[in-house]
Order: C-alpha cells, then sequence, then structure tokens
C-alpha cells in the first residue's frame, strides 16, 4: 500500500554531517506518525526521531541537540538532518510510517540506509 525510498546514507568523518531522505508513495491517508529508526550490528532496532500528528518531534536522548526531524507534506518526504556524528551514531537508518486505518496501526519501512562515521 505504501512504498517508502530512503536516500542520503555514506560515509562521514566524525563531526560531520548528512542528511537522509525517505519519500513515500501509494495509499498515503491517515498517517499519524513518521519517524527514522537505527540498527547497529549485533544491536536492536532502536528509534531516533519521530514526528506525531500536530507536528510534535520526539527524539532519543543520544541525538538530542545534533539531530533534526522534519516533513514536506507537499512532497510526502521526511527528512532527517544529522549533525556532529560520533562513531556511535553508525547504522542502519530506517524510516517509518504509521497509519491508523479501521481501529488498527500499519507501519512501513523504507529499505535502510547505511551511515557509517569514522574517527
Amino acid at each position: 500500500q505504501v512504498q517508502l525510498v530512503e536516500s542520503g546514507g555514506g560515509l562521514v568523518q566524525a563531526g560531520g554531517s548528512l542528511r537522509l531522505s525517505c519519500a513515500a508513495s501509494g495509499s498515503i491517508s491517515s498517517i499519524i506518525a513518521v519517524g527514522w529508526y537505527r540498527q547497529a550490528p549485533g544491536k536492536q532496532r532502536e528509534l531516533v526521531a519521530t514526528i506525531i500528528s500536530g507536528g510534535r518531534q520526539n527524539y532519543t536522548d543520544s541525538v538530542k541537540g545534533r539531530f533534526t526531524i522534519s516533513r514536506d507534506n507537499a512532497k510526502n518526504t521526511v527528512y532527517l538532518q544529522m549533525n556532529s556524528l560520533k562513531p556511535e551514531d553508525t547504522a542502519v537508518y530506517y524510516c517509518n510510517f504509521r497509519k491508523y486505518y479501521y481501529s488498527k496501526n500499519y507501519d512501513y519501512w523504507g529499505q535502510g540506509t547505511q551511515v557509517t562515521v569514522s574517527s
């Protein structure tokens, strides 16, 4: 129903910046939240940042003050601006769109994009 295509990952030195993009297509309706998650090798997937309906933003403590999530509703695209990157930010980053429809939550995920931060 919903297809998400991510871009913007790559290699960067510590202290550098990257901007991730996630473009949605398909049945885009009843979206109640969008966000970014990440998963490092051997670790569980964790929440990075979200935007809830109404515009409220939430960040995990480890990225607060360094990362900024934003959304362009006209383009159905969500962004993650990452500044002051650290080696511990190295992970595969996944975008997520959550839909609430017929009293159920539906989650759609991007394919993942690799972010590698070198020392």
